[in-house]
């Protein structure tokens, strides 16, 4: 999987760019402030339909401008494909895949894969569990299809769920004669999406077990963990059918307490992932040099179960990440992604002979 070529309009402060990739390293080299990462997100935007830094897609959108674009040509490892997004102010987009429109952000996730790592990313370790619930999410979309769908679908009947609880005072009988229904159908939407997660996780635990002893020489060691919040042991999230019984009941059994909260308490929505370094806490006891090298560890995990699911590795996109390592974890990463396409940006000058170097100022990429 590799990106042949972007082309973006009224992104950020690009008014107009085609830039051309190689296979192997391409390096965006620029002062802060010129336009750098808002290429890598235009990119990213391109592989999941969602921005890595923003909270609406209409903040994206160049000021003074209707709506953005980004034209992506990129190779899935069998032939060559194209992915054309517009997205407008109103939030409404428009998506093309070679040519043709697709109705629905789901049909497009994972057609082109990339994998991006930033400094923002040590939220993962030391934030609260929604940075990693997104990390999961983003993650498992885009190799499984079904994972995207069944997320939306959790999120529409948790939504509805939520108006009937506080509306529960108000309309108790409303409440009575159908909040079993939603239960029922969260439960069961739960279940299938904390098997895809604990799947997920225990192969993560794996690939970043392995990547952190050869980062660190064998010297510490990681445990990661998935925590549903059926209050069930790991492995036993992949039993879909008890999982289900599970969810239900404890959906059924404390209508009163939803009630005071105002929402469900009980869902996928809790999730977190137990993030351990040498058997302690990442969040509490790990130090922030640590703190970066789990995420980078995390996000390589990400790149290789790509390549085990596909058989070819997806774009990797490394922003301001080099300068953020120490010497030995910046040669890691280095041999890491020896043969694998990366766009990186970088303040300064990489030496690196075999590297596609591209200048950016103010938005213009030559």
């Amino acid at each position: 999987m590799y990106c042949k070529n972007i082309k973006v309009r009224n992104f950020r402060n690009i008014t107009e760019a085609d830039v051309g990739f190689e296979r192997g390293v391409n390096i965006l080299v620029g002062e802060n402030a010129q336009g750098k990462t808002n290429l890598l997100e235009a990119i990213f935007y391109a592989s999941v339909g969602k921005s890595f830094r923003a909270a609406h897609s209409a903040e994206i959108i160049k000021f003074g401008e209707s709506f953005a674009e980004i034209d992506i040509d990129f190779n899935d490892g069998v032939r060559d494909q194209n992915i054309n997004m517009k997205i407008f102010r109103d939030r409404q987009r428009k998506v093309e895949k070679n040519h043709v429109r697709i109705d629905k952000m789901s049909d497009i996730v994972g057609s082109f894969r990339a994998v991006l790592f930033c400094p923002e990313h040590l939220s993962l370790i030391k934030d609260g569990p929604a940075m990693r619930r997104n990390y999961l999410d983003i993650a498992i979309s885009r190799i499984y299809p079904l994972y995207m769908k069944a997320l939306q679908r959790y999120n529409y009947v948790l939504k509805q769920r939520n108006i009937l609880i506080k509306n529960a005072i108000s309309d108790r009988d409303s409440f009575d004669a159908t909040v079993e229904l939603w239960s029922a159908q969260l439960a069961k939407e739960a279940a299938l999406i904390s098997k895809y997660r604990a799947e997920f996780v225990k192969r993560v635990d794996k690939c970043v077990r392995e990547c952190f002893s050869d980062m660190t020489g064998e010297k510490e060691r990681t445990e990661i963990s998935y925590v549903g919040s059926a209050h069930g042991e790991q492995d036993e999230y992949l039993d879909i059918s008890k999982t289900e019984d599970k969810y239900f009941m404890l959906l059924t059994s404390a209508y009163d307490r939803e009630i005071s909260a105002g929402a469900t308490l009980w869902g996928i929505h809790k999730d977190d992932i137990d993030i351990r370094l040498n058997g302690k806490q990442a969040r509490l006891y790990a130090s922030q040099g640590q703190q970066r090298s789990l995420a980078l560890a995390l996000k390589i995990a990400e790149g290789d179960i790509c390549c085990e699911e596909f058989g070819d590795y997806p774009s990797l996109l490394l922003d301001d990440v080099l300068s953020e390592l120490d010497a030995s974890r910046r040669e890691y990463l280095i041999n890491k992604i020896e043969s694998k396409q990366v766009i990186m940006t970088s303040c300064e000058e990489i030496i690196d002979d075999g590297a596609k170097k591209i200048k950016v100022e103010n938005g213009v990429y030559f």
